[in-house]
């Protein structure tokens, strides 16, 4: 297409009259301005109708230039912001490579003392063994040995006088262990025993039978403390506790000792609930 044809298609150049008689309408409305001029009925019709349609691109226009404007402005500030970021960035970035430079040189640090301890010591000196034995070599001075003839002291044959001592040696040893044993003290075995003393009705004296359970005396026997304990239908049992040596005292004559006092005593045992 040539420059000719395109000017001949465009009209806006042509109608350059229409578009400023109304944008001068335009502002005469925004300015609320009065004055008119009489155009007749058909001639303004038409030019309301072009009118219009001019405004409506020149308000188009305007708002297309402030968008324009507005995101000029905005993507200043954006760029701002991002170049703040970037800078935020570059400051992290420098304080990782220094952090990294820190731990590099503590790692290298480390990979030395590492290498260090996992030298191999130096070479010990051979150690001779003898039956499994280690050997420690120390150096001595030669020792010369001298050879003494003690053929003349060695006795082929034993004599009685030397079984006589050896007997007496013996007999003295004897003597001394057991005069070392019998002076250790002797450990004497006791228990504890805990007896239950049963009467023979309600009316019994508790305290009676206590005294005569307490008036029973034998070498390594030792009461203890005691208290009533509930059977049923108001019967009470004497409980009494004492300690005795084994090999002297025992529960069956405890027992028998015990039940003598018929007049108060029903039963005695011993409480193995205890």
């Amino acid at each position: 297409m040539s420059s000719v044809d395109f000017l001949a298609q465009e009209k806006i150049w042509f109608d350059k009259p229409r578009y400023d008689d109304a944008e001068r309408r335009f502002y005469e409305r925004t300015d609320g301005s009065s004055q008119t001029t009489e155009v007749p009925a058909e001639v303004r019709s038409t030019e309301d109708v072009g009118s219009n349609t001019i405004l409506q691109d020149i308000a188009r226009a305007r708002e297309n230039i402030q968008k324009s404007l507005a995101g000029s402005v905005s993507g200043a500030g954006d760029t701002g912001e991002i170049i703040c970021r970037i800078k935020g960035l570059e400051l992290e970035n420098h304080s990782l490579h220094q952090v990294v430079d820190d731990l590099r040189a503590a790692l290298s640090k480390l990979e030395c003392r590492v290498a260090v301890l996992e030298k191999p010591p130096a070479a010990a000196p051979s150690v001779p063994y003898t039956n499994g034995t280690t050997v420690q070599q120390q150096k001595s001075a030669p020792v010369k040995v001298e050879e003494e003839d003690d053929d003349d002291d060695m006795d082929l044959f034993g004599s009685d006088e030397d079984d006589e001592e050896a007997e007496k040696l013996k007999e003295e040893r004897l003597k001394a262990y057991a005069a070392k044993k019998s002076q250790k003290p002797v450990l004497i075995a006791k228990s504890s025993i805990l007896l239950d003393v049963k009467p023979w009705d309600d009316e019994t004296d508790m305290v009676k039978l206590e005294e005569c359970v307490r008036s029973v005396k034998a070498e390594g026997l030792l009461w203890g403390s005691s208290k009533l304990v509930a059977v049923g239908y108001g019967i009470k049992k004497l409980q009494i506790a004492c300690v005795v040596e084994d090999d002297k005292v025992g529960t069956d004559l405890l027992e028998e000792e015990i039940t003598k006092f018929e007049d108060y005593v029903s039963t005695a045992c011993r409480d193995f609930s205890a």
